[in-house]
């Protein structure tokens, strides 16, 4: 259901709008976001992709955003590069703090986790709404999701819904009456869910990247992996990828 401002929460599997809507794709190369690449596509948009590497310790994941993104058909994936490792903050980008490992689902959900990185959907929407108003895209896609245990303070319905008002209120587009939506086909669903719904968009699994140890093979016991590894153990499937040891 779409919202006063704009922001566009759930999956459109029928789209009744014109073909070749311009959309901006924010692609890490994980589960998440490559599920919304594929949304995307289904959604009748002409894709274009943007990945971040601001190096975080698991710059891997740009290795399989670089391939879903080839893989996808996408127009353009453009690459930004800068350093949130100059003021750190997060165990994503300061090798000082300790990398969660082998937690419960019930301990990911008690605390805003360490692998929080300060503002960084901020920083990343900022990003995707220069490049899609520069080509005059009507959407940008989003894979935040509320129900992750993680619970990201940048990844809930109010953070997106004062963001559309950002993008409303901060550009041309907006200015003249033609907003850019944020798309967040995601953010009520479960990570089983979300599962299930990149089974039906055909999503290469085994092409994803989620860990966040930064190794060239997934950890298994960090948060975004043991979450991951979940959902399709409850599920009933077998991740497609190679785990280094199960938590």
């Amino acid at each position: 259901m779409a919202s006063s401002l704009g922001v566009i929460w759930q999956a459109i599997s029928s789209p009744k709008f014109k073909t070749e809507m311009k959309a901006v794709i924010l692609l890490s190369g994980g589960l998440d976001s490559s599920t919304v690449l594929y949304q995307a596509k289904v959604d009748g948009c002409e894709c274009h992709a943007i990945s971040f590497d601001y190096q975080q310790r698991h710059r891997r994941e740009l290795q399989s955003a670089l391939v879903i993104a080839q893989k996808a058909g996408v127009v353009k994936h453009q690459v930004v590069n800068f350093d949130l490792r100059q003021w750190g903050g997060s165990a994503l980008t300061d090798n000082t703090i300790d990398l969660p490992q082998e937690r419960s689902l019930e301990e990911m959900s008690q605390n805003i986790p360490v692998t929080y990185v300060p503002a960084r959907n901020t920083i990343f929407l900022s990003f995707a709404l220069g490049f899609a108003e520069a080509i005059a895209a009507e959407r940008v896609y989003i894979g935040v999701n509320a129900l992750d245990y993680s619970g990201y303070p940048d990844c809930r319905p109010d953070y997106i819904q004062a963001m559309q008002e950002v993008y409303r209120l901060g550009t041309k587009q907006g200015r003249e009456g033609q907003p850019i939506s944020i798309v967040a086909p995601l953010i009520t669903l479960k990570k089983t869910e979300i599962i299930q719904l990149g089974n039906q968009l055909g999503v290469p699994w085994d092409l994803t990247w989620s860990c966040y140890d930064g190794g060239d093979v997934a950890c298994g016991v960090c948060d975004s992996c043991r979450l991951r590894l979940a959902a399709f153990a409850e599920l009933g499937l077998k991740d497609p990828l190679t785990y280094a040891q199960f938590g």
